[in-house]
C-alpha cells in the first residue's frame, strides 16, 4: 500500500475517535498492554513527560517541546487530534514522521495487530512509542488522549506529570462532575513522580491531592504562585512580564494561554530540578517561536488581516469563554463567526456564551460526528445568534469574505474539526 491507502486502512479498519465519537472508545488497557509487550516496551528507552487536562494540553505539550529543543535535546511530541495530516500527531524536533515509518508500520505489523481490533488511538500510540524508540529521542512530550486513568498513554514512567485544568467535557466517558472527570485526570499520577495542577477549584483540588497523597507524588498548585506578573497583547502576541525571566514574548496569543504559560513555568522549574539542562535563553527562545519549532497550528492564528481571520480550535465552555473574552478586546466594524461543532459536546452551553451581536455562518466539519448546520442553527436562533447556513467549511469562510469589509472581523471555530478543514482549504480560500 502507498500512504494514501495505508491512512484508508487506518481510518476505515480501526475504530477512529475522531470520526465516530463513542463507538471508538475502548475502556481498558488490555489492547495497550499487548501492543506494547509486541514492540517490546518502547516507551522505557527513552525519559516522557506526561500531559493531561481538558483544555490547554496542546499548547502546553508543544511549548514544553519548543523549550526542549532548544536545549538541544532530541524531542518527541505526541498529541492529538491532527488538523490537516495524521502525522502532525507524531513528530521528533517538529519534524513530522516519514510517510513510509507510516507505511511500512502498518504492512509489517498488521497480522499482529489486526486479531486485537485495537482502536485507532491504542495503535497510533503504538505507533508514536515505537518511532520514538527507533528515533532515539532524548525525551518525549505523551498528550493523554481521553481522561487519563485508563487511556492508552498511561502507561508510561514519566519523569513528570502535567495536568492543565478540568472543564465538562466528554461526560459519557468521564462522569457528570467536576470531581468524576478530576478523577480520571488524576489516574496519570505515579507513584513518587512530580505533578504539576495548572488550574483546580473547590471540586477537584481534594481529588488532586488526595491521589498525589495515596502515590507520594509532590504536587504543586500553579495557582498557588502565579509567576506572570503582567500579561498584555501585542500584535496577535502575548507579552509576560514574569518573577523568574522578566519579560518573554509568547507567540501563541490566545488569552487562555496565560493560565498555560503560568503552568509551563511550574513545570519548568520541575523539570530543572530534575536535571533538564534548561537555560534562560532556551525558554525565552522556545516560548517566542513554538509555531515554528513544533509545527503547532489551530491556537488563536492569525489567517488574513483585512479582514482579520483568526481560526481557534476551543470546542467547549471552558475554551470558548476565553474566546468570547478576547473576541469583544478586538476593535473592528462588525463581526462574522463561522461555527460548527460535533454532536458529543455541550452545544447549548457553548451557544449561551456566544456574542448575540455577530453574523453568524453556520456550517459543519467533514466528520461524521459533526451537527448538521440546520439543527445548529435552530438551536443557535433559543440564544438570540442569527445567520445562514453553509454545507461545508469552505463555503461558509467564503460567504463571510464576502459579506466581509477590511475593517472587519471573522472568527472561524466551535470544533478542531472546523478549523482543520478551514485550514485543509486556505489556499482555496486565499489565506496566508
Amino acid at each position: 500500500m502507498d500512504y494514501q491507502n495505508t491512512l484508508k486502512y487506518l481510518y476505515e479498519s480501526v475504530p477512529m475517535f475522531q470520526q465516530i465519537g463513542s463507538g471508538a472508545y475502548k475502556e481498558g488497557l488490555a489492547n495497550t498492554r499487548a501492543l506494547d509487550e509486541y514492540f517490546e516496551h518502547p516507551h522505557r528507552k527513552y525519559r516522557t513527560i506526561h500531559v493531561g487536562g481538558t483544555n490547554g494540553k496542546g499548547s502546553c505539550s508543544h511549548t514544553l517541546a519548543a523549550i526542549l529543543q532548544e536545549a538541544g535535546y532530541r524531542v518527541g511530541l505526541y498529541t492529538s487530534p491532527h488538523l490537516v495530516d495524521f502525522r502532525e500527531r507524531i513528530r521528533i524536533n517538529g519534524e513530522m514522521m516519514p510517510e513510509t515509518y507510516v507505511v511500512d508500520f502498518v504492512e509489517k505489523h498488521r497480522s499482529f495487530f489486526e486479531p486485537l481490533h485495537p482502536s485507532f488511538f491504542e495503535l497510533t500510540t503504538a505507533m508514536a512509542f515505537r518511532y520514538f524508540a527507533d528515533e532515539k529521542v532524548d525525551v518525549a512530550l505523551i498528550e493523554v488522549g481521553l481522561g487519563g486513568r485508563l487511556d492508552c498513554t498511561n502507561i508510561i514512567t514519566p519523569d513528570l506529570c502535567v495536568i492543565t485544568n478540568i472543564s465538562l467535557d466528554h461526560t459519557q466517558f468521564l462522569g457528570n462532575t467536576l470531581a468524576e472527570i478530576a478523577g480520571e485526570k488524576a489516574g496519570i499520577i505515579k507513584k513518587g513522580t512530580p505533578v504539576v495542577i495548572g488550574e483546580a477549584t473547590e471540586e477537584t483540588r481534594p481529588v488532586f491531592a488526595g491521589k498525589a497523597e495515596e502515590m507520594h507524588a509532590p504536587i504543586v498548585f500553579a495557582e498557588d504562585d502565579n509567576r506572570i506578573l503582567k500579561a498584555e497583547n501585542s500584535d496577535n502576541r502575548l507579552l509576560y512580564e514574569t518573577r523568574e525571566y522578566g519579560c518573554l514574548q509568547g507567540e501563541l496569543g490566545g488569552y487562555y494561554q496565560i493560565k498555560n504559560t503560568n503552568t509551563i513555568l511550574h513545570a519548568l522549574s520541575q523539570l530543572i530540578a530534575l536535571e533538564y539542562a534548561i537555560k534562560e535563553e532556551n525558554i525565552r527562545h522556545g516560548f517566542a517561536r513554538v509555531n515554528e519549532l513544533t509545527g503547532l497550528m489551530g491556537r488563536w492564528q492569525k489567517l488574513s488581516d483585512h479582514p482579520l481571520l483568526i481560526c481557534d480550535t476551543g470546542h467547549n465552555t471552558g475554551g470558548i469563554t476565553y474566546i468570547t473574552q478576547q473576541i469583544k478586546s478586538i476593535v473592528y466594524d462588525h463581526l462574522h463567526i463561522v461555527i460548527g461543532m460535533v454532536n458529543d459536546k455541550d452545544i447549548r452551553g457553548v451557544l449561551n456564551l456566544l456574542p448575540q451581536d455577530a453574523m453568524y455562518y453556520f456550517t459543519k466539519a467533514s466528520v461524521k460526528r459533526a451537527l448538521p448546520e440546520e439543527e445548529l442553527k435552530r438551536t443557535a436562533r433559543e440564544f438570540g445568534l442569527h445567520g445562514n447556513t453553509y454545507p461545508t467549511v469552505t463555503e461558509a469562510v467564503r460567504a463571510a469574505q464576502e459579506k466581509s469589509l477590511p475593517k472587519d472581523f471573522i472568527f472561524v471555530g466551535g470544533s478542531s474539526f472546523i478549523v482543520a478543514d478551514l485550514l485543509a482549504n486556505r489556499n482555496a480560500l486565499d489565506l496566508d
